[in-house]
């Protein structure tokens, strides 16, 4: 009887101890850390996401339902065009709404619009919080094209590096070099230049605003840029080089309607054999690959150096950010980490979209969904790369239209270094209206 009455006393007491661990277990689940929270942290958290239609949206629709058992959030994911998204996201931003939550974003084209409106929630405390999220793990002319005054406004989640397609059978036929300087690539281009026999020697974008991103590479190559801090620099010697080639280029031995051309027409022309040389995203290989263009045909290779040297831009073309009105960040944050995580990306990156996450470069899985010659092309860009492919202003598309003016009036005959002047003055006059 004593040893039983011990016995209950030693299990009474054992209990006591178990009920208060457990309390302060539930105390502790309460605070910030991760190790002390439930398995599903945001039970019954709902979160609106608005997304663009393109294959990282697709890759994550697919795989959301394991996000959303994983950490008890409700997602309202709602794709949408491009145009439609930025319309969208401009009215909700006005009015101030806390809806979306979350949503993709063209750094480039809107990252400044939206930081000096104050529209985003700044990131750099929520990307560093989890080890296990890896932030260093992303590139840093990826990070730069995300980044405003110090701040980064999102995450990268498509990154894009401008290099050069040519056509590897017919260089071989004349045998031609792979052009190594912008110089080399202007002698090649007129050498199998043969319009008579419906092949030019070049096409690039020539359509007003579309071409400024791959005119871009140009002008840094030779040295040049739009900008020179707050003052506009389309008339200095190094940036009308850039321009001046690029013009040349198009206009002597590009098609004859360039001007209509945006990406999907040029990338078209190419792709039906009809150009030897083509320069543009790297990202658009996926569209060539599908081509009736045989694959061992096409040649990648880093775009030509300038006078500068190899100055291709390397950027974010689309990311991911938190709406600053959002009464649901954690939540909207852990959602970011889950899309731009390793595996979500390495998912996106095997067919074929280039993320941002170095590792994934050097991964045999990260790269399956790339043509083993454009794996190196890539990686020896993005280290070299300029973070922006336009000027960094507010009014973007009114900035490119100036620009491209340059070009438009260069390929129809007109003295390109008048034209630059001319638009110098009125890009420095948009860039004095934003102050």
């Amino acid at each position: 009887m004593k040893f039983a009455g011990r016995f209950c006393m030693v299990l009474w007491i054992v209990v006591i101890m178990v009920s208060a661990t457990g309390c302060m277990a539930g105390r502790n689940g309460a605070d910030s850390s991760m190790s002390h929270q439930p398995e599903r942290p945001f039970d019954d958290v709902r979160i609106t996401a608005y997304m663009a239609k393109n294959p990282v949206a697709d890759i994550l629709r697919a795989h959301l339902p394991e996000f959303e058992k994983q950490t008890g959030i409700k997602v309202d994911f709602q794709a949408l065009t491009n145009e439609q998204l930025s319309q969208k996201m401009f009215v909700q931003m006005t009015v101030g709404s806390e809806s979306p939550d979350v949503f993709m974003i063209r750094p480039l084209e809107e990252l400044i619009l939206y930081e000096n409106n104050g529209w985003l929630t700044p990131l750099e405390s929520y990307a560093v919080s989890n080890p296990r999220y890896d932030f260093a793990d992303f590139s840093s002319t990826a990070l730069e094209s995300v980044t405003v005054n110090g701040k980064l406004l999102a995450v990268p989640l498509s990154t894009e590096q401008q290099i050069l397609y040519y056509r590897k059978d017919l260089l071989e036929k004349k045998g031609i070099e792979v052009p190594q300087t912008l110089e080399e690539l202007e002698v090649a281009v007129k050498q199998v230049h043969d319009p008579e026999h419906g092949m030019y020697g070049f096409v690039a974008r020539g359509q007003r605003s579309a071409l400024v991103t791959q005119l871009s590479s140009f002008v840094y190559s030779e040295g040049g840029n739009f900008l020179s801090a707050d003052k506009a620099a389309l008339n200095t010697k190094e940036t009308l080089k850039g321009i001046q080639r690029y013009v040349r280029l198009l206009g002597n031995y590009g098609p004859p309607d360039a001007l209509s051309y945006s990406w999907p027409q040029s990338a078209d022309l190419f792709a039906q054999g009809k150009a030897v040389f083509f320069t543009d995203a790297s990202a658009i290989y996926s569209l060539l690959a599908q081509s009736g263009l045989a694959k061992e045909k096409i040649g990648y290779a880093l775009f030509p150096a300038g006078d500068a040297g190899r100055k291709p831009y390397s950027t974010t073309a689309w990311a991911i950010g938190i709406n600053a009105n959002s009464a649901r960040k954690d939540a909207a944050w852990a959602f970011i980490e889950w899309a731009s995580g390793r595996d979500m990306v390495l998912q996106a990156q095997k067919i074929g979209n280039p993320g941002a996450r170095s590792s994934l470069w050097h991964d045999k899985e990260g790269i399956s969904g790339f043509p083993d010659e454009l794996i190196p092309v890539i990686n020896e860009s993005i280290p070299i790369g300029m973070s922006y492919d336009r000027p960094k202003v507010i009014h973007v598309k009114e900035a490119r239209d100036i620009i491209g003016g340059i070009v438009v009036k260069g390929i129809i005959g007109e003295d390109v270094g008048i034209a630059a002047e001319s638009a110098n003055v009125q890009l420095q006059e948009l860039i004095d209206s934003e102050k």
